[in-house]
């Protein structure tokens, strides 16, 4: 079985990477002892996790490192907040090069079955089942501008304010960075009133689908950018079912896959 590392963490990426990585701390500053595993193969050894699936003691050796370096490389840049600083670093390339389509934003969220861990809470449309919640906004093509988690049980409409105000600012082409969409969509998960108040106090217009007004067959015209973002989030099958105890393990396999999802877009 051969994995090129190359193939997982391409040059840019990895270009992209050593910008948020924190130096390596030297345990043994007279020499000796075993060599380090290298950053790039650990990176492309949790790509791998994240994008197959697979449990970490799963992991191939092919990537070198073993199984438990691995996962402890994981745990320590999650600390550290890496995944979220590396998808910040990906958004302002976005953003700087003129990818990022601000004049009409989506925002929407999906379940995920959830078999331990904190940040958990029964799905009422999955008979109660514990399960977590991933909130998402998105640009007018569908790349996620923010992302963020919570319990199954947390409705829609509670995720809006926090994930709005919560968004980075990020770079643009021209002019200063720029955090509040031109517009945004939504469907009538988010139908309140004093969410509409809070949108126009912020300067967003908005466009919510209204409960027993529109019908709900309809996606509509312009939220379904957002479904598609959450297929793609799908293709990462370690969001497939939650199995991370610790919920900020959970949102570094959501940060890694919405940074791939946004490097895809630089490479293309």
């Amino acid at each position: 079985m051969t994995i090129p590392v190359e193939r997982l963490v391409p040059d840019e990426l990895w270009a992209l990477f050593r910008r948020v990585v924190p130096p390596a701390e030297v345990k043994r500053p007279q020499g000796g002892g075993r060599r380090r595993a290298g950053d790039r193969e650990a990176l492309a050894a949790i790509i791998f996790v994240a994008t197959s699936g697979c449990t970490w003691r799963q992991l191939p050796p092919v990537f070198g490192p073993a199984w438990q370096t691995v996962y402890r490389r994981f745990a320590q840049w999650s600390r550290d907040r890496v995944w979220a600083r590396l998808y910040r670093v990906v958004l302002d390339e976005l953003g700087a090069r003129g990818e990022l389509d601000w004049s009409r934003c989506a925002i929407d969220s999906v379940s995920i079955r959830a078999v331990k861990g904190m940040l958990t809470g029964p799905n009422p449309t999955d008979r109660g089942k514990s399960g977590t919640k991933i909130h998402l906004l998105t640009d007018r093509n569908g790349l996620p501008l923010w992302l963020g988690i919570s319990g199954a049980n947390m409705h829609d409409s509670q995720a809006l304010e926090p994930l709005v105000r919560g968004m980075p600012p990020i770079r643009s082409r021209r002019g200063p960075r720029r955090r509040l969409p031109a517009k945004l969509h939504a469907d009538k998960g988010y139908d309140y009133k004093h969410l509409r108040r809070w949108l126009r106090s912020r300067g967003i217009p908005h466009r919510i689908a209204r409960k027993g007004i529109e019908p709900s067959q309809r996606l509509g015209r312009h939220r379904w950018v957002v479904e598609r973002t959450v297929s793609w989030l799908g293709g990462r099958r370690r969001l497939h079912r939650r199995y991370e105890r610790k919920p900020e393990h959970f949102l570094a396999f959501v940060g890694i896959a919405a940074a791939l999802i946004c490097h895809r877009r630089l490479t293309t």
